[in-house]
């Protein structure tokens, strides 16, 4: 961080933070103009004593603040009881930037309907005024925001970080409660108050005062055999945004858009909460303060509270805590609009009148500019960025070039040996939404560079950094998918598509990967700008009138994947499950390494499963209902030949209406709020089963009466089925109910309604006849089936229909074999109608049982409703031939026995865990 403290000597090396974040930080010194204050041992905090008027709990120890009289930081709004104050180990929120190891940003998005605090000022969070990280545990309200720095996750390498230990990532609060503290055993958690430190790797969860005792190493928990390591994962992100990389859909972004309104400021926090009472309170004024020249362009301020009578400096004071600036105030002036500062013995609305009394100076500005004092002699601290040495940084308080500063450095490091000529000084800016990174020209001033800095921003001032790195020649190589290209494609037929539509510099852009049948290719380019450009307009591009997707796709270097683990691939649906998806997606993101976790509505499967090429042993996890499961076997099946582990088991959180697959293998007939870090372990604690797969080949062609064949209607038409398939009144009914949620989806983000929807449509088709016999022929196995009077037919591959109904029943029949779903074998079973069906729905009966074969004939002579798995359609006349769909599928089916407790803690879902069904198995 650019520092603006003054230096007593001209060098010095201060030592590495790297056992405790306390170690080695200077504490600003205290204003003269400022009232009593309390010294504490962590850093920034400027607590003051308060009169209590509501019940407060103490943020350094959870308990209840007993009497009146409580400490509360002037900056942040910890509160803490008197004997607490000596024992504060938290950090101001001023000295997070302090606190960084190696710069991410966040990806903010909406918040959640959970009771949460702000990260930054401590405040609970009310209204539609927060966000949160979509990676990490970092909430707060959409003004804070901006005061908090890049400090979330580090999910994967970029070229320029080396990892030898993979270090905890804590942060504070928002814990759930009965969380205890893994050193001392007692509950560190508190649903009053931010309290309490939990890594967001491992999950285990300490007191404020204790997390400093526990090993800096990260076990990464009980998911580490499923969490794809961060060491192993690649991704060339410059010029790509957090929310790039990690697929995160633009319309999250287009939420949080609606939380901007017109004229943003920042207004400043309350210098006490609610509870307090304060005497001047009463008698106070609010000023508009800029922390810089951006600030002014952007008419971004913060409102700074004062008393009418008060000196400047404690103005001063008040407007760096108002921008989280833990420097000294005597090194600060304000200026007003004609950069006139004041000085420090005046008294801002204090006339000079003989009875000194408090009267409000009419030509007060408005608006006030904070400014650094121009200063003989300054401090600049060098970082020496991700070099395996003992220091944190050494301190420079000459005005030299960066090629002197380089070798001062080097020296100062014990490398003077090296040739400087192989390391750079790179200016680094720790923000929130985005690092950014630039590398400094040999004959650049570097205290020039701080001045410049300051005058742009305060705010950046204080979350800027200065690194030295070696310079290595790193290649560049950027991986985009992009899908809706045209089918069936040669490579050389899409790389003259795509010169046509985005002009690709072929020396720069290479296609690896074709995936002809999605219609996609795989991009690897070699300029960060030309992969920029290529990823913009690939947005706002049709082909064939079908619009493009583009993704940025990490790279897993599976030779680093430790021996033994099996990490998941999870793909969620948001849309589905009540739109409880997207907690669900939020929930993975920070329980496992977000590369590893999908969204189903931004790229389909096909992204997830590239990325996992070439891992050679992984599972995966499916959270949406039937279709989304079909969806992404049906891909696997596709692209299985180009995968290294070619049958991974699949797992499924049922989020859909009817969740057949998912009631048979134990996964429950519907997700009701289960805590996500259960339903990962669920998954790893699981058992491999298989079950069978079919093709249906639909040859559409006009058929006569008496059975002929006349001619081609359309192309013949294949695709795949897992749970079952239906003709007639099942079908027809199916098929109501998608015309009508295409009609009005909004509507259709509840089970309870869609069910309601289903019997509405089934309740519209009471007095309809179909006689299906007349206009169907059947074949098992070769072997005509004369079909009795029935209104539908259906074709069982799992003993689960319709919202987990036992279609074909449970009695027992030496015609047929008891049903599997391994078992190479389709159940053909009919209904008579509508009531028939409620009347199986409900228990009472069962269907018609009809045959039982591998391989089936229909042929039909007018068009009939169809569905596979839920998705209807018309069907032309013509012949329909199922089949077995070559190897069986594996899945994972959750085990009956209660999972072990682990002795870490959960990662913070509170919620009831549904009971799961056994569906029949």
């Amino acid at each position: 961080m650019a520092d603006s403290a003054r230096a007593k000597n001209d060098h010095s090396i201060m030592e590495s933070p790297l056992v405790s974040p306390l170690f080695g930080r200077e504490k600003p010194p205290q204003s003269p103009g400022s009232r009593s204050r309390y010294q504490v041992s962590a850093p920034g905090h400027s607590f003051r004593k308060v009169t209590l008027t509501k019940p407060t709990f103490c943020h350094n120890c959870s308990d209840f603040i007993w009497g009146l009289n409580g400490f509360i930081c002037e900056v942040c709004n910890f509160m803490c009881h008197e004997k607490c104050l000596k024992m504060v180990r938290t950090v101001c929120s001023c000295m997070a930037p302090t606190q960084v190891r190696v710069p991410v940003a966040h990806c903010f998005g909406p918040a959640g309907q959970k009771k949460r605090f702000c990260c930054v000022c401590r405040k609970h969070l009310e209204g539609n005024t927060a966000v949160r990280c979509e990676v990490c545990e970092l909430h707060a309200h959409y003004d804070c925001a901006t005061f908090s720095c890049g400090d979330c996750r580090l999910c994967h390498q970029d070229g320029s970080q080396d990892f030898d230990t993979f270090p905890h990532h804590w942060r504070e609060g928002n814990i759930p409660s009965g969380a205890r503290c893994e050193v001392c055993r007692r509950t560190c958690s508190s649903s009053d108050i931010l309290a309490g430190m939990r890594c967001q790797w491992c999950g285990i969860t300490t007191h404020a005062a204790c997390y400093l005792i526990v090993a800096p190493e990260c076990s990464l928990g009980r998911l580490r055999n499923m969490l794809l390591h961060p060491a192993c994962v690649r991704i060339c992100s410059r010029n790509f945004s957090k929310m790039h990389c990690y697929r995160i859909s633009e319309s999250y972004q287009n939420e949080l858009g609606k939380l901007v309104v017109s004229n943003i400021h920042y207004p400043s926090p309350p210098p006490t909460q609610s509870h307090i009472l304060s005497a001047t309170e009463t008698r106070k004024q609010v000023l508009k303060v800029f922390d810089g020249d951006d600030a002014v362009k952007r008419s971004h301020f913060r409102l700074v509270s004062i008393p009418r009578i008060t000196k400047n400096v404690e103005v001063v004071e008040s407007a760096l805590r108002a921008f989280y600036i833990p420097d000294d105030p005597l090194e600060y002036e304000l200026q007003d609009n004609g950069q006139q500062a004041l000085v420090d013995d005046d008294v801002l609305n204090h006339n000079g009148t003989p009875d000194s009394k408090a009267i409000f100076k009419e030509n007060v500005p408005e608006a006030w500019l904070l400014r650094a004092k121009p200063q003989e002699t300054e401090v600049l601290k060098i970082y020496a960025g991700w070099l395996k040495v003992i220091v944190a940084y050494i301190s420079i308080s000459k005005n030299s070039t960066v090629d002197s500063v380089i070798k001062e450095v080097l020296t100062q490091l014990g490398k003077q040996d090296e040739d400087p000529s192989t390391f750079n000084l790179v200016e680094v800016y720790m923000g929130s939404k985005q690092v950014q990174r630039q590398v400094l020209t040999g004959h650049e001033l570097l205290l020039d560079k701080l001045q410049e800095i300051r005058k742009i921003s305060l705010r950046q001032m204080n979350q800027t950094r200065f690194y030295i790195v070696e310079s290595r020649n790193r290649i560049v190589q950027v991986n985009l998918l992009l899908e809706g290209l045209p089918v069936q494609l040669s490579k050389e037929e899409y790389a003259d598509l795509l010169q046509e539509h985005l002009a690709i510099k072929s020396h720069l852009v290479t296609i690896t990967h074709v995936y002809g049948n999605q219609g996609a290719v795989v991009l690897q380019i070699s300029c960060f700008s030309e992969a920029e450009r290529i990823y913009m307009l690939a947005k706002d591009t049709s082909v064939s009138n079908q619009q493009l997707t583009s993704l940025v796709l990490p790279e897993i270097m599976h030779n680093k994947l430790p021996k033994g683990d099996s990490p998941l691939l999870v793909f969620v649906n948001p849309k589905s499950g009540e739109l409880k998806g997207r907690e669900l997606l939020y929930g993975f993101r920070k329980l496992l390494n977000p590369h590893q976790v999908f969204d189903m509505t931004n790229g389909g499967p096909l992204s997830g499963l590239h990325t996992f090429r070439a891992v050679p042993r992984f599972r995966v996890l499916v959270c949406g209902g039937d279709g989304t499961v079909g969806w992404v076997l049906g891909v696997l099946e596709a692209i299985r030949h180009k995968l290294v582990c070619p049958e991974p088991p699949v797992s499924i959180v049922p989020l859909g209406t009817g969740n057949d697959l998912a009631r048979i293998l134990r996964w429950g007939a519907g997700y009701s709020g289960e805590d996500p870090h259960h339903i990962l372990v669920s998954v790893d604690e699981a058992e491999e089963v298989q079950i069978d797969r079919w093709t249906i080949l639909m040859d559409a062609q006009e058929i006569t009466d008496d059975g002929k064949e006349n001619g081609f209607l359309e192309p013949p038409k294949i695709v795949q089925m897992n749970n079952y398939f239906g003709l007639g009144i099942d079908a027809e009914v199916s098929l109501d109910f998608h015309h009508a949620r295409q009609e009005e989806p909004g509507k259709f983000n509840s089970r309870f309604h869609n069910k309601g929807v289903y019997l509405k449509a089934g309740l519209q088709k009471l007095s309809h006849t179909r006689n299906l016999h007349k206009v169907l022929k059947l074949q098992v196995d070769k072997q005509d089936i004369e079909l009795p009077s029935i209104e539908g037919l259906i074709f069982l591959n799992i003993p689960s229909w319709g919202s987990g109904a036992d279609l074909w029943g449970s009695e027992g029949d030496s015609r047929y074999g008891k049903p599997r779903i391994d078992d190479g074998m389709l159940e053909v079973v009919g209904v008579t109608g509508v009531v028939h069906m409620g009347q199986v729905q409900s228990g009472m009966r069962s269907g018609i049982r009809l045959a039982q074969g591998n391989y089936v004939r229909i042929t039909a002579t007018k068009p009939i409703p169809v569905q596979v798995d839920g998705e209807p359609w018309i069907q032309a006349p013509g012949h329909i031939i199922i089949s077995a769909a070559g190897p069986k599928v594996r899945m994972l089916r959750k085990s009956k026995h209660k999972q072990k407790k682990q002795s870490a803690p959960l990662l913070g879902w509170q919620s009831e865990s549904p009971s799961s069904s056994d569906g029949g198995q």
